[in-house]
């Protein structure tokens, strides 16, 4: 009895086993013939698919969304209750970032990942705490004295910094510089000096190692591993200060101590000269900070401490990455296409050589910047095919259904690939892997493009603000140099995109400069 019992339960168990894999099968046959977007294996969703393409994702969700019609579903393993949609569609994208923007926040799995470094700042805020910020961002920003004073930091940085650091490196034995540290460092330095009012100096000849500068990367760097971890492993990691979590608070809490002390100076600074008349950085401005009614009558608004840091350094993250990293594909993509950088160094030449006689350094004017068309347009088409932020992400507050019928669930997540969209025929026309700056112009002005065809500055109410600040500032840079010098990459150096939030190159960008004779000089 005992032996025919055992076999009973063995029949059993082998019974069991056959039907939950036949059951595997039809599951994955259905969802085979279902979903034209990528598998959706039972328990583990997608992630499968995800970790055998790491290490090309960019080049692997491009055709899957093609293959797809431009959309679709995406489920995580099952325990995480990850799901949503990842689109290309301009139409979606629109009805998102503008139509029901209240709909679609950063949500809290964003600002969860994101608070102990930005805190509630402008950059991880949603809400009528976004809306405030916004307000007080867009009034400062926008004021003639915060332009004028980021225009000429900008000039002296360019002038008095970066070019006599290629002069360095041209004398240098080895001649060879890595020009995305250089661009980064440049634009930390930048931000720094509008943000907060002071000089990291990374920009020196021996390109030091700046403890803040250094943290600041660091912890924007870690942050992005709380993205690829599930909730259950970051955040056990981070209560017990385990690997990656322990280097993180230690990094955020440089950069916290390094900005509260700076703000502290200021107060300071403001109490000893009873106001900061002198100084026309953000942080600064922000002290000083008088609110409108709409009479017109001011009244002057206290922020707190962690208001100001949670700001500044959002505002540092934000402009510190999208100039930097636009700049360097710019320059690798303008080096592959000569004829392109003959047409820029014939612009800029013709606007120097317009100058009255006995004004021929090249430090260029504002004026003169706004008048390189075709430099704009080259660098916007570096932006199309290599944007800063190669996906981004928002989160559904409640269930609601896409112009198309696609709906979607309280909840879920909805990713866009800006990178994706670059390599859509349909969007971009045939020619759409092309480098290809004349599709920007029309009767020899630059003409921009739908904003959620095109949405490399955010779109809608979030539309950038530093997006006029970012071009001025890829322009001075790029033409300064080019006039100044032929960049060549290193032969045989990789050049591949680097996976984080922020499209680095991940080899970075070993370049040799040869200097040009100037002959508008």
């Amino acid at each position: 009895m005992f032996f025919l019992s055992e076999i009973i339960n063995l029949v059993g168990f082998w019974d069991a086993a056959l039907t939950l894999f036949g059951l595997f099968i039809f599951t994955c046959l259905l969802e085979n013939f279902t979903n034209k977007g990528p598998m959706l294996w039972p328990v583990v969703g997608i992630t499968p698919s995800l970790f055998l393409n790491i290490s090309n994702i960019y080049d692997w969700a491009t055709p899957a969304l093609i293959r797809a019609g431009g959309t679709f579903r995406f489920r995580g393993m099952w325990f995480g209750g990850a799901h949503g949609i990842v689109t290309i569609d301009p139409s979606k994208i629109e009805y998102m970032l503008k139509t029901r923007f209240i709909n679609f926040p950063k949500g809290q799995y964003y600002r969860e990942r994101f608070r102990d470094l930005l805190g509630d700042g402008i950059f991880n805020a949603d809400s009528e705490m976004w809306k405030e910020q916004r307000r007080i961002a867009t009034s400062e920003m926008h004021s003639s004295r915060f332009s004028d004073h980021s225009f000429l930091s900008m000039q002296v940085l360019v002038h008095d910094k970066l070019l006599k650091l290629m002069e360095n490196v041209v004398s240098s034995k080895n001649g060879v510089v890595d020009l995305q540290e250089v661009l980064l460092r440049f634009t930390f330095d930048n931000i720094c000096t509008t943000a907060l009012g002071i000089d990291p100096g990374c920009l020196a000849f021996d390109l030091p190692e700046i403890p803040f500068a250094k943290a600041f990367e660091e912890a924007t760097e870690l942050t992005l591993f709380r993205f690829m971890v599930p909730p259950f492993v970051w955040k056990v990691m981070k209560f017990f200060e385990m690997g990656y979590e322990r280097r993180l608070k230690e990094s955020i809490g440089i950069v916290h101590d390094f900005a509260g002390k700076v703000v502290t100076e200021r107060w300071n600074e403001l109490i000893k000269l009873s106001g900061l008349k002198d100084r026309s950085d953000l942080l600064s401005r922000l002290m000083e900070y008088t609110d409108q009614n709409p009479q017109g009558q001011g009244k002057q608004k206290r922020f707190s401490d962690k208001f100001l840091i949670d700001f500044c350094i959002s505002f540092i993250l934000a402009g510190r990455d999208t100039s930097s990293v636009a700049l360097a594909w710019f320059f690798w993509l303008v080096q592959k296409n000569p004829k392109v950088e003959n047409k820029i160094l014939k612009e800029v030449n013709d606007i120097l050589g317009g100058r009255e006689y006995g004004q021929k350094n090249p430090i260029f004017t504002v004026e003169e910047l706004k008048k390189m068309v075709y430099l704009q347009a080259a660098l916007s088409e570096s932006l199309r095919l290599y944007p800063a932020v190669p996906i981004d992400i928002k989160e559904v507050v409640e269930d609601d259904v896409f112009p198309d019928g696609i709906m979607v669930k309280k909840g879920g997540r909805v990713l866009y690939s800006i990178f994706s969209m670059a390599r859509i025929e349909s969007i971009w026309g045939r020619d759409c892997l092309e480098f290809k700056p004349e599709r920007w112009i029309k009767d020899g002005a630059f003409v921009s493009e739908n904003q959620f065809k095109y949405p490399v500055f955010n779109a809608g109410p979030r539309l950038c603000l530093g997006k006029k600040f970012a071009y001025m500032q890829m322009k001075m840079v790029a033409a300064a140099i080019l006039l100044r010098y032929e960049v060549k990459v290193v032969e045989e150096h990789n050049v591949v995109p680097k996976l984080t939030t922020t499209l680095y190159m991940q080899n970075g960008l070993l370049v040799t400069l040869k200097p040009r004779f100037l002959t508008t000089v």
